[in-house]
């Protein structure tokens, strides 16, 4: 048990280099299709330089972040199963599957652009910038309170949060009519 510690410090490294990549990707996403719509040759310049960006930034960063931490997470499981016993870490698992949910959707994004097929728009990837944000929030509440009084607390500012994020998605949105470059 002695490397005990080293193995939660490699899962939380991992785990929030996996973020890091969950939050930029879905920006990188909102730049290409802002770029799809340009004339040539912006287009196709910009396109390709924000495609090669979210390749490295997708594979060489977010998928193996991923694939690490994960396997970390799994190690400590084994090394702590009392865990398994534990409520909040069902409702932690129960994250982690949305997290990984959230992620393979995020990858089908990612392939759709790959190959220059736009279907949704940049105000859709802002939004969906936000789903990483959520998980994150819940889980670090979740990890840190564990008890069921804080719990709810926890899911109250989570709430408030999301409709914090909406006010200024709204008003952000208001600001980019106004002056497109903003």
């Amino acid at each position: 048990m002695d490397y005990y510690n080293y193995i939660k410090s490699l899962h939380l490294i991992f785990v929030i280099t996996w973020f890091a990549g969950l939050f930029y990707i879905p920006r990188l996403f909102v730049y290409q299709i802002e770029a799809f719509h340009k004339p040539s040759p912006e287009k196709e310049i910009l396109g390709k330089q924000l495609k090669l960006m979210a390749k490295r930034l997708w594979n060489i960063i977010t998928w193996p972040s991923a694939i690490l931490a994960t396997v970390f997470a799994i190690w400590l499981l084994i090394l702590q199963p009392y865990w398994l016993q534990q409520g909040w870490m069902h409702v932690k698992l129960l994250f982690v599957v949305l997290l990984i949910i959230y992620h393979l959707k995020t990858h089908q994004f990612y392939k759709q652009l790959q190959r220059d097929e736009v279907k949704k728009t940049s105000n859709f990837m802002r939004l969906w910038n936000e789903g990483a944000t959520f998980i994150l929030f819940s889980v670090v509440f979740l990890v840190i309170l564990k008890n069921a009084i804080n719990w709810i607390f926890g899911v109250v500012g989570i709430l408030v949060l999301g409709v914090l994020l909406m006010v200024g998605f709204k008003i952000y949105k208001n600001i980019r009519k106004r002056n497109p470059n903003a």
